[in-house]
């Protein structure tokens, strides 16, 4: 379908999704922080050089988005779930016979995701790769639709929460701070509260909801991605009441540091600092609070193709490129303000991603696995044990 467009076409449609931003001149003068809107609809802060490096990834997603609109011109609009695919991008051939099973594996299709899908073909590549596609075909098409008529006017603990952080969730934004932003925004948190009501709603969905909203542009769109994302992509019981899947997410984090990052995570050790101070909020919000939105994306791109592993090394980089800095501090405070600042600035999500991917090293699902396992019962242990403390003092003030 975008086989009939011209190159000029095409170059003009790129240029209107990615306006350069241009500092006053006031700005460039004297250094000050200037505020603009990212592609979508935050205001972010920075100074003119934050600006100056958009400017730069701006142009490499132009350059990228034109790699994959040749791939659909030239291969059709799902050339990705082609069950032959003769050749892709970089020199690198592939056999006409392999078939998707393989194709899914290629590691050019990896790399290809890793530097970007385009914004325009994000909701699509998303919806498919991801297995959003396959999870809803497993239903009537009247699901999403039905559900959302069975729940409506009830009222649950889940409803209530997620009616008090609905105002709370990214304010200030142009159209989820909105009346409509907030509905469709509550129609998703809300239906897949009644989907799932182990999950129900765990405050942190709310901006991971938010953010597929503005990608996938539909309720019901954005509904089977965050269904397909906590039922396949991410570990089980992160979102639970007691989510003891994310204290094992945390475990698994702080012994990654150890192996991947010893000098930092010795350091740490002795200042007392708890790396799940900050690393709970990453992996809950899955970045969506952390880093500028066009970052998280880029994240996210790779998160739905390759699993929750993506977390882990996106984590480790965050720690990994402040290093030197980060030795340098003696208080608790220091090196979260230093961790703060860096993701709010991380403009550059090829920098982020390379370091993630190019100098972490191997962690591999199966790792993960294994250490998960066991990891399980010490927390399950420590939970129980916690619960049982806060029965014995709800007895005594009995």
């Amino acid at each position: 379908m975008f086989g009939t467009q011209s190159k000029r076409d095409l170059a003009l449609e790129l240029q209107a999704q990615f306006p350069i931003l241009r500092p006053s001149i006031h700005a460039r003068r004297a250094h000050l922080t200037v505020k603009f809107q990212d592609l979508y609809g935050f205001t972010v802060e920075g100074n003119v050089d934050d600006v100056n490096v958009l400017n730069e990834v701006r142009e490499k997603v132009r350059q990228q988005g034109r790699v994959w609109w040749a791939l659909e011109a030239s291969k059709g609009a799902n050339w990705y779930l082609q069950p032959q695919v003769s050749s892709i991008t970089e020199g690198i051939v592939l056999k006409p016979s392999l078939k998707f099973s393989a194709l899914a594996n290629a590691i050019t299709l990896k790399k290809l995701i890793r530097k970007g899908i385009p914004p325009v073909l994000r909701p699509k590549v998303w919806f498919s790769l991801s297995g959003a596609a396959k999870k809803k075909s497993t239903v009537p098409e009247s699901y999403y639709n039905d559900l959302t008529k069975a729940v409506e006017g009830k009222v649950t603990p889940a409803t209530r929460q997620i009616d008090h952080d609905l105002p709370r969730t990214f304010p200030g934004h142009p159209w989820l701070d909105t009346p409509e932003g907030h509905a469709a925004l509550r129609g998703v948190l809300v239906g897949y509260s009644f989907r799932d009501s182990d999950v129900g709603y765990c405050q942190g969905l709310n901006y991971v909801a938010a953010l597929l909203l503005l990608v996938m542009k539909t309720e019901e769109d954005a509904f089977w991605m965050l269904a397909v994302l906590l039922e396949n992509v991410l570990v089980n019981d992160c979102y639970t009441n007691n989510l003891s899947g994310c204290h094992v997410e945390q475990r698994v984090f702080k012994d990654l540091l150890a192996k991947k990052c010893p000098r930092i995570a010795a350091h740490l050790e002795a200042l007392e600092f708890d790396v799940s101070l900050v690393a709970t909020e990453w992996f809950l919000c899955l970045f969506s609070k952390s880093l500028p939105s066009e970052t998280t994306l880029r994240v996210w791109d790779v998160l739905f193709y390759e699993g929750a592993k993506v977390l882990f090394h996106v984590a480790l980089a965050i720690f990994k490129m402040k290093e030197e800095e980060l030795l340098l501090t003696h208080q608790v405070g220091d090196v979260i303000n230093i961790l703060q600042r860096t993701t709010h600035h991380l403009f550059d999500p090829d920098e982020l991603l390379t370091v993630a991917f190019d100098k972490i090293g191997f962690v591999t699902t199966n790792s993960i696995s294994k250490q998960r396992k066991k990891q399980e019962p010490e927390v399950m242990k420590e939970l129980d044990q916690r619960l049982r403390r806060l029965n014995s003092l709800r007895e005594d003030d009995k």
